[in-house]
């Protein structure tokens, strides 16, 4: 397998990602938004790390990346920044109140990691991934999340991540049996979204990793993302439906613009434009640049744009490829739908720092060691 951007572990088992579960609603406190974002001194190493907490049942793993190696230059001074901007929480963008994180730091005020942890990573707004085929309880579980942003009058960020045969197989494989169960899973998805503003990440790797595909198996795929993206859009207005561009070290711009052209990814009437670096490290430098040459091989309507994930990528992507809790990362920039960049609608925290991606914990699971490493 190369080039992946995730792991999951086995659906019905216990996970570390955000999930809804159910109808719970929490309090979110808003913190003010900055429009330039200060720098922080990085923190003093702490000793004897506790056990992390045991994880939920029946929530399901956020995915971890496996990336095709690519070399990371000697970043500029601009680019070393990237590790130090502090975590300020956007008013924007909708914290649901139940995580592991969350979870862990509720329940360790004693630990000396415990502050940098919360300010840090467990009070950022992160994406919700639907990752388990569970048609019954998909639609509320979706509905529970939206209802909770409109409710805080913030955007939730949800991964729909069902296609069949993802990550060719590999350790990520599972989602929907056939294109027909993903096609009605979907639907049931879509019945959930209601009528605020939310954003939509469409199954990662679902494009970049096509090759393993046979050219009937990805013409089949590509028009069941296109479908999905239509449903997704006709079900809420307001929804933003962005569409998988890999990252700046996986295909070439030109390559994955054909690819989303195929699934959809070029029509207003069933995308917003494309994600990179979902569960990755490479810099956000770099993931400008990438999807900017991404969109305008795409074509299609002007106001397609693209959103990154930030949450890891503080320090780049390690030189040497490695894609399993890479030791030496950072978080990144703070989630914000204000990012002052041309064709730039968002930086997301989709994959949420100190889940392991199954070295430093087992898959999708908590690490407050791992966790207080990226953030610190």
């Amino acid at each position: 397998m190369v080039a992946a951007a995730s792991v999951v572990v086995a659906v019905g088992t216990a996970s570390g990602m955000l999930t809804a579960l159910d109808d719970r609603r929490g309090s979110d406190e808003a913190k003010p938004e900055v429009t330039s974002t200060p720098y922080l001194a990085p923190l003093p190493a702490v000793p004897t790390p506790s056990a992390s907490p045991s994880p939920r049942q029946g929530a399901s793993a956020s995915p971890s990346p496996k990336k095709k190696p690519s070399a990371t230059p000697t970043p500029t001074r601009t680019e070393q920044k990237e590790q130090d901007l502090t975590a300020f929480v956007s008013t924007r963008l909708y914290r649901h109140p139940e995580s592991q994180v969350l979870d862990w730091v509720r329940a360790n005020g004693a630990d000396p990691r415990q502050a940098v942890i919360e300010s840090r990573i467990a009070d950022q707004p992160a994406a919700l991934w639907f990752a388990d085929f569970t048609p019954s309880t998909i639609t509320s579980r979706v509905r529970a999340v939206t209802s909770g942003g409109v409710a805080q009058g913030r955007v939730p960020v949800v991964v729909a991540y069902a296609i069949p045969g993802r990550d060719c197989g590999g350790a990520s494989e599972g989602g929907a049996p056939d294109l027909d169960a993903y096609d009605a899973w979907i639907d049931a998805f879509a019945a959930g979204l209601g009528s605020g503003e939310v954003v939509v990440i469409l199954d990662p790797d679902s494009v970049a990793q096509a090759d393993c595909l046979s050219s009937g198996e990805r013409s089949r795929r590509f028009a069941s993302l296109a479908r999905a993206g239509r449903v997704l859009k006709a079900a809420n207005s307001r929804a933003r439906v962005y569409y998988d561009a890999g990252h700046s070290g996986w295909n070439s711009a030109t390559k994955q613009a054909g690819w989303l052209r195929q699934a959809g990814a070029a029509s207003a009437a069933s995308s917003d434009g494309v994600f990179s670096n979902v569960s990755n490290f490479h810099r956000t430098s770099d993931e400008i640049a990438y999807d900017r040459r991404v969109l305008d091989a795409l074509g299609g309507p002007a106001g397609l744009g693209a959103v990154i994930d930030t949450s890891r990528n503080g320090n780049g992507a390690p030189a040497d490829g490695e894609w399993c809790d890479p030791s030496g990362r950072k978080i990144g920039r703070a989630p914000t739908l204000s990012t002052g960049e041309a064709r730039i609608d968002a930086f997301l925290w989709v994959k949420l720092p100190g889940e392991s991606d199954g070295c430093k914990g087992s898959p999708g699971t908590f690490s407050p060691s791992y966790a207080y490493e990226l953030a610190r």
